[in-house]
């Protein structure tokens, strides 16, 4: 026997019972933003370029571009489109670099808890130190915005084997980083409290592509432009979701968001025509909870 865990049960798409997203769509589709904080000197980060020894000053340096020049790129290309983000945010984010918070607050953006800083992994940590992780950057985002943020996402995507009981134990409604299925599935944890797996794509995420495989920025443009046309022509048969995520460090840079313009710019012409649900991570989860029980698995 293989080992297992117990999070969900196996059931093939097409074999659910058949719902639709708000105006009868069949695609929802979320932009996520990862806003993202490193250390000078120590922790984990992504390694843009040949890592040297701490502190590392070329791939700290080009993670805090993201923060100084290329969010604000990005915002001003999401602006001219009217495209609303989920930001998957590092809390630490308040404390470096509070007017990049500020920016995605006026926009009306959701605030996904992303940890404090992407140097930590939640597998890297005991079960109390990693409690208490999520309960600093819960607590942060909580105290600024008001409101506590109902998504998480680990940094990395990490996880333990007790993150989802953690997640659900702090009070969270969704989580992001089963990359499982192309529906949203309720994920079991030892409390009982159903938390919500929404689907965040790794194929089309710009971190595999471009900070692992160097694919082409116009090569990466059309892969995710015909995962688009090509999941809108699967929705016929289910409710699914796509998801763009993406990086300020790496698609920021003008090469690459000329390309990401060509993705914005279709999910904008499909969203003016009301054939697909644009939409933010949450706003799915809410309409997910909607939905008489039993429609999601």
């Amino acid at each position: 026997m293989l080992t297992m865990h117990d999070r969900y049960r196996f059931s093939p798409i097409n074999k659910r019972p058949f719902f639709r997203w708000p105006n009868q769509t069949g695609l929802a589709v979320y932009v996520a933003i990862n806003v993202e904080q490193f250390p000078f000197g120590e922790g984990r980060g992504v390694p843009l370029y040949s890592p040297a020894p701490p502190p590392d000053v070329v791939n700290f340096s080009w993670r805090d571009w993201g923060n100084r020049v290329g969010i604000w790129r990005m915002i001003e290309l999401f602006d001219e489109y009217e495209i609303p983000l989920t930001i998957l945010l590092n809390s630490e984010i308040y404390t470096y670099c509070a007017p990049v918070a500020e920016a995605l607050r006026e926009r009306g953006d959701e605030f996904v808890a992303h940890g404090t800083t992407n140097a930590i992994l939640q597998t890297e940590l005991a079960e109390a130190e990693e409690r208490q992780f999520i309960t600093d950057s819960t607590a942060r985002i909580a105290a600024e915005e008001g409101a506590a943020p109902r998504g998480w996402m680990g940094p990395a995507m990490s996880e333990s084997y007790v993150t989802p009981d953690l997640v659900a134990e702090a009070g969270y409604e969704y989580i992001l980083d089963w990359t499982s299925d192309d529906q949203p599935i309720w994920l079991k944890t030892r409390t009982g409290r159903d938390l919500l797996s929404v689907p965040y794509v790794r194929p089309t995420n710009d971190m595999p592509n471009f900070g692992h495989r160097f694919i082409p920025p116009s090569d990466w443009a059309d892969m995710s432009i015909d995962q688009i046309d090509e999941m809108l022509r699967q929705s016929a048969g289910q409710a699914i979701v796509f998801n763009l995520s993406l990086h300020t460090f790496l698609t920021g840079h003008a090469f690459r968001l000329r390309h990401l313009r060509r993705i914005v710019a279709h999910i904008a012409e499909l969203a003016h025509r009301d054939t697909i649900w644009l939409t933010r991570a949450g706003d799915i989860s809410s309409y997910c909870r909607t939905l008489p029980e039993g429609t999601i698995v």
